[in-house]
């Protein structure tokens, strides 16, 4: 009776655990947790921000929610969501690492990305501190402006690549940049890099993103305004 028992509450855990297979078996939910990794967001502006519609994005959020993978607070008449824990966010890192190593067609797809920008040169979060104090590199953060706000590395300029090509006088030609964003399978730091290589600026991109910065234990600013490191 012991044994049987044992392998009712055995099953009873694994079917916990699909709660939170299930999230990760929508392409669109793992996005939405990267996209929460970075800071909390309205349910207007992730629905905007992942090209889903808001009944879409809400009813992906909901099973999140159910999952305790993320929670909410009301303001007025906006649901905004947060992830539930930085347990989420390293789960989400682990998810990327394990696609990284698991999957060839994950780097293969990176590959074509980086030959298609010539970004192959990457820097290293401890290079990135030492150039910057050095003030031989301006840093910027091509995320949403929301993302920026939320937190991002001391003294990088918010330029979200959106935008990047309209403000790029913003941008001395002769000084070198690093642009970062959400993480190592993010394309917005890529494409920002191709942009400002093709107008002569010498630009490299973070071999990582915010998350992985701010997990490190580094400093992290808040609001519009950058600071220093």
């Amino acid at each position: 009776m012991e044994y049987q028992n044992n392998d009712i509450f055995r099953d009873d855990i694994y079917q916990q655990l699909a709660r939170i297979g299930k999230i990760v078996g929508h392409p669109k939910r793992i996005e939405l947790l990267e996209i929460l990794c970075q800071g909390e967001r309205p349910v207007d502006s992730l629905a905007a921000t992942t090209g889903l519609q808001m009944t879409t994005a809400s009813a992906h959020l909901q099973v999140m929610r159910q999952a305790r993978l993320v929670e909410t607070r009301r303001d007025g008449t906006r649901i905004y969501y947060r992830v539930a824990g930085v347990e989420v966010c390293q789960f989400v890192k682990a998810l990327s690492d394990l696609g990284r190593a698991r999957l060839a067609e994950i780097e293969q797809i990176l590959r074509e990305i980086e030959i298609g920008s010539h970004s192959t040169e990457l820097v290293s979060r401890q290079e990135l501190l030492g150039r910057v104090k050095r003030g031989d590199t301006v840093v910027i953060d091509v995320r949403p402006s929301e993302e920026y706000q939320a937190g991002h590395i001391p003294g990088a300029l918010s330029l979200p690549l959106e935008l990047l090509e309209a403000r790029l006088d913003e941008i001395e030609p002769s000084q070198d940049v690093v642009a970062y964003c959400r993480g190592p399978l993010c394309l917005l730091a890529p494409q920002a890099v191709a942009i400002l290589r093709k107008r002569g600026i010498n630009a490299q991109r973070l071999e990582e993103g915010m998350p992985e910065w701010r997990h490190a234990g580094l400093p992290v600013a808040v609001g519009i305004q950058p600071g220093s490191i």
